[in-house]
């Protein structure tokens, strides 16, 4: 019998870094497939879809992308957006404490996500 799927928590923000499942991330952080790893991106505007080469490597273990962008809730760049419209893959962004919050509540219903939240 198979273990049942244990999504990591995102339990802290803040700080310039993230708290998951127990552990420090310092910086922004990306996570796919249940698996925390540290993210290049540092702000909003600065976004290109080279930032989300593994969101799309990921295929269809991703359903959408939830976009934390920092201490306010802003369009993310066009090219993003239209690099993920592209790819099949949803957005959705907010602010990186609201983002995180939301993780932890889709994740544990089971849902196909990656979390890119940039750091603040």
């Amino acid at each position: 019998m198979a273990e049942p799927r244990r999504p990591p928590s995102i339990d802290a923000w803040g700080g310039g870094g993230f708290r998951v499942s127990g552990l420090w991330h310092p910086g922004s952080l990306l996570v796919i497939d249940d698996k925390p790893r540290a993210w290049s991106a540092s702000a909003l505007a600065a976004l290109t879809p080279d930032d989300f080469v593994e969101v799309f490597a990921a295929g269809g273990a991703v359903e959408f992308v939830l976009l934390g962008g920092g201490l306010v809730n802003a369009l993310p760049p066009r090219d993003v957006r239209d690099a993920l419209k592209a790819a099949g893959i949803g957005l959705e962004f907010m602010s990186t404490e609201a983002a995180a919050r939301t993780y932890n509540v889709l994740a544990s219903e089971g849902r196909r996500l990656a979390a890119a939240l940039i750091a603040v």
